[in-house]
């Protein structure tokens, strides 16, 4: 079991910098592949941006490629997420993810065991 809990959002200008933290509860948060997802008004949940248990492999969504980077610290239990660069397009509530086996497509999110509650992310123009 674990719990994911995230921090970080607000509201930011367009151009401006957000950094997101997902602290995880539990001994074996190392043993996770971890993924950041984002839901908009209106629209489906989409993938954002993974990253694999060791943090040797990441993923980005095209839209995100170049200006957000995902990393992690497996000793402090905790997933970031720097945002750059934000757009308005940007503007959703984000979640962090994550999953015990590496099977599948990390833009998968059926392959995601355990959800945090969200954070609400708005980028104003």
């Amino acid at each position: 079991q674990v719990q994911l809990v995230e921090s970080g959002g607000g509201l930011v200008q367009a151009g401006g910098s957000l950094r997101l933290s997902c602290a995880a509860s539990g001994r074996t948060f190392s043993s996770y592949d971890m993924g950041w997802f984002r839901q908009a008004p209106g629209k489906e949940r989409e993938f954002v941006a993974a990253i694999s248990a060791s943090g040797g492999r990441t993923y980005y969504a095209d839209s995100v490629r170049g200006r957000f980077s995902i990393s992690r610290d497996n000793a402090q239990n905790t997933l970031y997420l720097q945002m750059n660069s934000l757009e308005p397009e940007d503007t959703a509530v984000y979640y962090c993810a994550a999953r015990s086996s590496s099977l599948g497509n990390f833009r998968f999110l059926p392959s995601y065991d355990y959800w945090g509650q969200g954070t609400q992310v708005t980028v104003s123009s």
